[in-house]
């Protein structure tokens, strides 16, 4: 592992009343094959152990630097922003960690593996394991098969944070991005302006993560019936349409960090929210905007018809 010991990686974690499963998911990180990683963790106010965990585990660190800061309180995304945002950060790959997650020894190496020889933005995320809450399978994420694209990425998220690594120009482009402008979420923001911005994104079909399942989970599995249930529910009931109004000001304003196909694909979209049924249903299948399944691809159409985009 000589050559990874030459770059660091930096894990962004956002914590919150994490201190269950938090032990577990550092001696993950700690358990890494890579050599060099720095630790950055915004804690959102926690009452529970975390910090006195996260301190301990600081002092005992030993493959780079492990910093702890205060979070803005406002919620996972503003979190995550605060971290993007922390001008300390200084590594060559960059990646999003939960506070209760298990990760895999090879998780940063598979990552840096697949990112390697990419010298523009490149975002690698993969497939997902779920665990309950004591650690047994319980499943895996979809298994995606379409190319990612921004025309996917502005209707549909595809990795979950905690398979989300970034190369450095990544990072500084979503950087910069988290300065501007809020988010829905840190993952699918990413996803978007990688993207967006005509950078290379890597989905990886083998997972290298357990993503515990518990009753504090602030976004769960999504294999089970009741789980994609739940899902349509949201689809139909305001919650995508809300989503998408802010990721389309978001978008607006890094719109000079976007490539002309990118700002005309936000374009259709835009013009697929506000015209009559048909001209919405005109504007997606024009621009090629789909999702990663064909029930998925359904379900926008009938969403561009009844105006819930």
């Amino acid at each position: 592992m000589m050559a990874s010991e030459r770059q660091t990686a930096a894990i962004l974690m956002a914590t919150f009343n994490g201190a269950r499963f938090l032990d577990q998911q550092l001696q993950s990180l700690a358990d890494q094959q890579w050599g060099a990683i720095d630790i950055l963790v915004s804690d959102d106010g926690s009452k529970d152990d975390t910090l006195d965990i996260l301190a301990r585990w600081r002092r005992n660190w030993a493959k780079g630097r492990f910093d702890i800061v205060e979070g803005p309180r406002r919620g996972f995304a503003e979190n995550f922003r605060s971290l993007l945002t922390n001008t300390t950060i200084d590594a060559a790959y960059v990646a999003y960690c939960d506070q209760d997650d298990i990760w895999q020894a090879d998780k940063i190496s598979a990552a840096v593996g697949a990112l390697s020889g990419h010298p523009r933005p490149a975002l690698y995320c993969s497939r997902t394991q779920y665990v309950s809450e004591d650690g047994t399978h319980r499943g895996y994420s979809p298994l995606f098969t379409k190319a990612p694209s921004f025309r996917n990425a502005i209707v549909q998220s595809i990795g979950g944070g905690n398979t989300i690594v970034m190369n450095r120009p990544a990072f500084a482009l979503v950087a910069e991005s988290a300065r501007r402008t809020g988010f829905v979420s840190h993952d699918w923001w990413a996803y978007l302006m990688v993207s967006g911005a005509g950078g290379d994104v890597i989905y990886d079909p083998v997972s290298h993560i357990a993503y515990r399942q518990h009753g504090s989970n602030l976004v769960g599995e999504n294999v089970t019936f009741r789980a994609k249930f739940d899902r349509v529910v949201r689809m139909f009931g305001g919650r995508f349409s809300a989503w998408s109004t802010q990721n389309i000001a978001g978008l607006s304003a890094c719109a000079d960090l976007l490539t002309p196909d990118s700002r005309a694909v936000l374009a259709h979209f835009i013009d697929a929210r506000r015209s009559s049924p048909l001209g919405n249903i005109r504007a997606i299948l024009q621009s090629g905007i789909h999702r990663q399944t064909l029930v998925g691809n359904i379900a926008l159409v009938v969403q561009a018809a009844a105006k819930r985009l």
